[in-house]
């Protein structure tokens, strides 16, 4: 199965290194101002004004009935993803992006050591959405935010992925940020990896040269042979995909 459109032979043009340092040197001084423009947006954030947030909002994680207050584990701050879900659906059919997005939060105690936690905040029920942790292998809090979805995200689209920032003090719960669409890209280091290369993520609204690789039309960019991508790795390895719902 072809997952591109290929021209072996597009490629950059070829140049002495001298020439080669020379363009990378101009397009180093544009990187450092995206660099510095994105620590002043990151200032900015950091002034926003915050407002504030039921603590007792509740959620149920794998002890049961907790809220939203407790999903700090005690920490300062807290980092939620709202992760999309398809009620009663089998793991094919789960949200895609959310599973790529996911699959790349791993490592946590650099965010612990900052007085961060870090969850999931599923949009459907605990006991079929944690199948799906368990089957991806994730090892993040997660929880089932679906009975205080339309407190939680007052304001905003619920059945979106969205990335929600909250601060306590004490036991007063504020919320201090939120983004979504491209902006859960924050969590992403694939894309980040790809942007590095030659071609790109080599997604179709890309700017590239023509006759660059590019994935293919009729494939979803987060999908392959009518599931999300980051699943494969995980049923060659022999984990179930069962989420309990009858549907498989």
């Amino acid at each position: 199965m072809k997952d591109f459109t290929r021209n072996e032979s597009s490629a950059p043009e070829i140049v002495e290194r001298a020439t080669f340092q020379a363009e990378l040197d101009a397009l180093r001084v544009r990187e450092k101002a995206l660099t510095r423009e994105g620590d002043a947006i990151a200032a900015a954030r950091r002034r926003l004004p915050m407002v504030e947030v039921d603590g007792a909002t509740p959620l149920i994680g794998e002890r049961g009935a907790v809220t939203l207050l407790d999903a700090f584990e005690g920490r300062r701050m807290l980092i939620a993803y709202y992760f999309m879900w398809h009620t009663g659906r089998p793991a094919p059919e789960q949200c895609e992006g959310c599973t790529f997005y996911t699959s790349q939060v791993r490592e946590l105690s650099f965010l612990h050591s900052r007085d961060v936690t870090y969850a999931t905040f599923c949009q459907g029920p605990y006991e079929e959405s944690a199948r799906y942790r368990d089957f991806m292998g994730w090892q993040m809090p997660w929880y089932s935010a679906q009975d205080s979805l339309d407190t939680l995200l007052v304001g905003r689209r619920v059945g979106m992925m969205h990335i929600v920032c909250y601060l306590r003090q004490g036991s007063n719960v504020f919320e201090t940020y939120w983004t979504t669409i491209r902006g859960v890209e924050a969590m992403d280091n694939s894309y980040r990896l790809l942007d590095l290369t030659v071609y790109g993520r080599q997604e179709a609204w890309e700017d590239s040269p023509g006759g660059w690789p590019k994935w293919s039309k009729d494939k979803h960019s987060y999908r392959i042979d009518g599931r999300p991508i980051v699943q494969w790795p995980r049923l060659k390895a022999g984990y179930s995909d069962d989420l309990g719902t009858g549907r498989r």
